[in-house]
């Protein structure tokens, strides 16, 4: 049988009880080994979120900033092109390339003083940036970093 793998890794934007968000560097574990298709060899599949999601794909132009805003749903967020920044509100920045995942679950979140809520994001550099994007419907915050399973 193969060996379990070590994890994938993965940034949790997380909100903790106070309302305040952070960024914690994680790692999906715990796969099954199972048949994706009748004809295919098996693969490891984690199912981090289930339910009904929707997925979108969006290019901000050059420079994009987003501002400070709370997701209004737990989404996973992959960069396919370009470089894009996430901040959240303990000041702790991330910059994203094409293949990291981000798990934005700030749902929920509290303005602070200066009235930032969840986290503040946008393109790094002159060009776009894509990405993909999945949210689910029913999905409910953990409120602890790297509670995926």
């Amino acid at each position: 049988m193969p060996e379990q793998p070590a994890g994938v890794p993965y940034w949790d934007n997380w909100t903790d009880g106070q309302g305040v968000s952070h960024l914690t560097k994680c790692k999906l574990r715990n796969f099954t080994l199972m048949h994706m298709a009748a004809h295919a060899d098996p693969q490891w599949v984690n199912h981090a979120q289930q339910g009904q999601a929707r997925m979108v794909t969006s290019v901000q132009p050059a420079a994009w900033k987003g501002g400070w805003h709370a997701p209004e749903s737990v989404q996973w967020i992959i960069p396919i092109q370009g470089v894009w920044f996430v901040q959240s509100m303990d000041g702790t920045r991330v910059e994203l390339n094409p293949g990291d995942a981000l798990l934005s679950e700030d749902v929920g979140g509290k303005p602070d003083a200066d009235g930032h809520v969840g986290h503040l994001s946008g393109n790094v550099g002159d060009a776009p940036v894509a990405l993909m994007i999945t949210q689910f419907a029913a999905a409910q915050p953990s409120h602890a970093p790297c509670q995926t399973r």
